[in-house]
């Protein structure tokens, strides 16, 4: 049976991003101007390093998350076992796509239903802000958190892909109050994440006030949502309009230096861009806590499990060298490290 509506929508998402040059043009996540100071002595046995921490009230074997990216759809479906498989694997996080298709349709709801592929990790939901001005709510959220098994639900924030989008949503009035709503009456911590284009510290401050419990920033450097959704547009004015945006977007190193300025103690989840464990590391040394990963994963996670676990283990394996190349056993030890410059400055002169 071929798929239709949102269903199909999700497919054509999945398929754009795996073929397309779907990266904003020279728009990087910023992390370039991070660098660390090599240590010829770092005094640790590199089997002692240790990658553990938690969120959402687990533990979780490594800073990363599965970012959210798809469901509703057949491809979806293996897709999304195969990370939550492997993420079960590795001890990571893993955050579904959009779960309002799991709502307005029954095709395919099992693409959203892995609790049983990943029993113990953390899981987190997901649900467009927007919709909480087309018909969605609390009791709606509920219902989501419900069916998924989540340990978490994120809204995200996506007004320029909708913008784009042929059949967007692009009522963002008024959401504030809406986002209290959510977060007072559903039974699980309520997270918010952009979809590519980066949080400021000053409105992850108004989220947070109103009970918003963690911060994805998901910053620019990465997908660029406005250029997948030219790629799907059948409206020529919309196609060219797009052009002009393929710059656009807070690059996620600015995002977390922001939001981290602002909010020192909140949980705070770098994505947008995030390739490799080198590049967690820079984030993580500027005020990240977790880590999410997408693209990155998503060919890997159209083949096998064994694919997903081979990048997994390889960022991992990453993350763990660059500790060791500055002489860190935790993850404490890397967010305090002194041997880092950023933007040419190093922080062992401050020392």
């Amino acid at each position: 049976m071929s798929e239709s509506g949102i269903n199909k929508r999700k497919t054509e998402h999945i398929r754009l991003c795996l073929t397309d040059q779907v990266e904003g043009v020279n728009k990087s996540t910023g992390l370039e101007g991070i660098s660390f100071i090599h240590n010829a002595l770092p005094e640790i046995n590199f089997h002692d390093i240790t990658l553990r921490t938690s969120f959402l009230g687990k533990t979780v074997q490594a800073p990363f998350l599965v970012s959210s990216m798809t469901g509703g759809s057949k491809l979806a479906a293996k897709i999304n076992q195969n990370l939550a498989i492997a993420a079960e694997e590795k001890g990571w996080a893993i955050a579904l796509g959009s779960t309002r298709a799991l709502l307005e349709s029954t095709a395919h709801q099992e693409s959203f239903l892995i609790r049983k592929q990943a029993p113990n990790s953390p899981l987190i939901a997901n649900l467009g802000a927007v919709q909480l001005n087309y018909g969605y709510g609390a009791e709606e959220a509920e219902r989501i958190v419900e069916m998924t098994e989540a340990d978490s639900l994120v809204l995200h924030l996506n007004s320029l892909q909708e913008i784009f989008q042929d059949e967007g949503d692009v009522n963002f009035e008024n959401l504030l109050p809406k986002i209290e709503e959510v977060c007072k009456k559903v039974s699980v911590p309520v997270g918010v994440k952009e979809v590519g284009f980066g949080i400021d510290g000053h409105i992850a401050k108004q989220l947070h006030q109103v009970g918003i419990s963690y911060i994805d920033v998901a910053g620019a450097g990465g997908t660029s949502w406005s250029q997948v959704e030219k790629l799907r547009s059948n409206d020529p004015l919309r196609k060219a309009a797009a052009e002009s945006f393929n710059q656009w977007g807070i690059p996620t190193k600015d995002c977390l230096v922001s939001v981290r300025s602002h909010l020192p103690d909140v949980p705070l989840v770098a994505s947008g861009g995030m390739k490799t464990g080198h590049d967690a590391a820079k984030a993580i040394t500027i005020g990240a806590d977790m880590i999410g990963f997408a693209r990155v994963l998503l060919e890997a996670a159209t083949e096998s499990v064994e694919s997903v676990l081979q990048v997994m283990e390889q960022i991992e394996l990453e993350l763990k060298i660059t500790m060791f190349g500055i002489g860190v056993k935790t993850l404490t030890d890397l967010k305090e490290t002194n041997r880092v410059e950023i933007m040419g400055k190093s922080l062992m002169e401050k020392s």
